[in-house]
């Protein structure tokens, strides 16, 4: 398998403050990242993201340390509750600069998801794709959002 991590790093025209509400308040998230969004902020706490076109994804929070990271574990597929072999650790990580954000973000564990090495690489160029086009929509809206 090629690559067991996918890392992109973008810088965001507003606030760290604004930024992490992006990634974290529910009313946001769906704004960019799907079209419905639930979360518990916490650890433990569940996440699910919904997509019209691709169904319901569920994840549950790692760690949130407000305003500088947050992380969750979530399934590979619709309607998967992620548990090992069939999830991935995303993590954002938020630095204020210059009037404005720089957010990293790493996923991992590609290589520990079940199925063959053709699956775990499709997985790989397929989230790789959709963090670009994704990362491009957050962008966006909190650039976009008032002040």
């Amino acid at each position: 398998m090629a690559t067991d991590r996918i890392e992109r790093e973008i810088f965001i025209k507003a606030s760290q403050n604004r930024v992490w509400a992006a990634l974290t308040q529910p009313e946001h998230i769906a704004r960019w990242f799907g079209d419905s969004a639930e979360l518990d902020l916490r650890p433990g706490g569940k996440m699910v993201f919904g997509w019209t076109e691709y169904g319901s994804h569920h994840a549950v929070v790692e760690r949130v340390e407000p305003p500088s990271f947050f992380s969750y574990r979530w399934g590979h597929g619709a309607e998967v509750v992620p548990a090992a072999g069939n999830s991935t650790l995303v993590e954002f990580t938020l630095t204020p600069a210059d009037a404005g954000t720089v957010l990293r973000v790493v996923e991992t564990g590609f290589a520990s998801l079940n199925g063959s090495d053709v699956e775990k690489a499709t997985a790989v160029r397929e989230n790789t794709e959709g963090w670009a086009s994704e990362l491009g929509e957050l962008q966006q809206y909190a650039e976009g959002q008032a002040a």
